[in-house]
């Protein structure tokens, strides 16, 4: 298999001039398939093998940018395991593992996004609205928008409308983003919406969560609602495009 022939150390990869694409594709399938690093026996296939964690550290010794290997890896599989998500393919589990894993490359990768050599495509504001105290949700968008290059501010659950405002303010120019699990809280959308508005006007806001609708997004005022992660990536990499 692919991956079983590819055990030998990756800066040794690159000096003996292989392909930097075959690099950044097994960065990219560890992310997809949630292997974290070495020790980590999942998936089975890949028990004993360099992970996220060894490659990512390897593939920037060996001289290949941060920048590549977030757009061109890291960015790549997220979107991978989004996209199955969104067809049912995967569940939350595997995302989440996915999610572990980026997040691992990505410790690698702060240094070069305090120092501005690698530049974030905007800021994405992300709560669970005030009442409301379920964060599976919310936490699978955080990841995956945050894997797709966006940096993420995740002010938790039971966000009230102040503390989405603050936010706002502080970071000029972000996508917020409002999430509710039941019927009784996603009401809670629309006060938090015209508050916003009122605010910070100009403000993009995406809605999403198990009983919300296009209709109800039309209905309050949002700018976009999407029924999966996948679907807000999609129209925040649209806004920069």
């Amino acid at each position: 298999m692919y991956v079983r022939n590819a055990c030998f150390h990756l800066s040794d990869k690159i000096q003996r001039g292989r392909s930097m694409e075959e690099i950044l594709e097994r960065i990219a399938y560890c992310i997809e398939f949630g292997k974290t690093d070495k020790a980590s026996p999942y998936p089975p296939d890949m028990k004993g093998l360099d992970g996220a964690d060894e490659l990512t550290r390897q593939a920037l010794d060996g001289g290949i940018s941060p920048s590549d290997i977030l757009t061109r890896a890291l960015t790549v599989g997220m979107e991978k395991i989004g996209i199955k998500f969104r067809q049912n393919k995967v569940f939350v589990p595997q995302v989440l593992m996915s999610a572990k894993a980026m997040n691992m490359a990505m410790q690698h990768m702060k240094p070069y996004f305090r120092s501005g050599e690698v530049k974030r495509k905007g800021t994405f504001i992300i709560g669970t609205v005030v009442g409301d105290l379920h964060d599976i949700g919310k936490n699978l968008v955080s990841m995956i928008v945050e894997g797709s290059g966006w940096e993420v501010i995740d002010l938790g659950i039971d966000v009230r409308a102040d503390k989405f405002i603050a936010a706002a303010r502080e970071h000029p120019g972000c996508v917020v983003g409002l999430s509710a699990l039941l019927t009784t809280t996603m009401v809670n959308m629309e006060t938090i919406v015209k508050q916003i508005r009122m605010e910070v006007p100009g403000s993009l806001i995406i809605i999403g969560g198990a009983p919300v609708t296009e209709e109800f997004r039309a209905n309050i005022g949002a700018d976009f609602y999407s029924p999966d992660p996948q679907g807000a990536v999609e129209y925040l990499n649209q806004l920069i495009s």
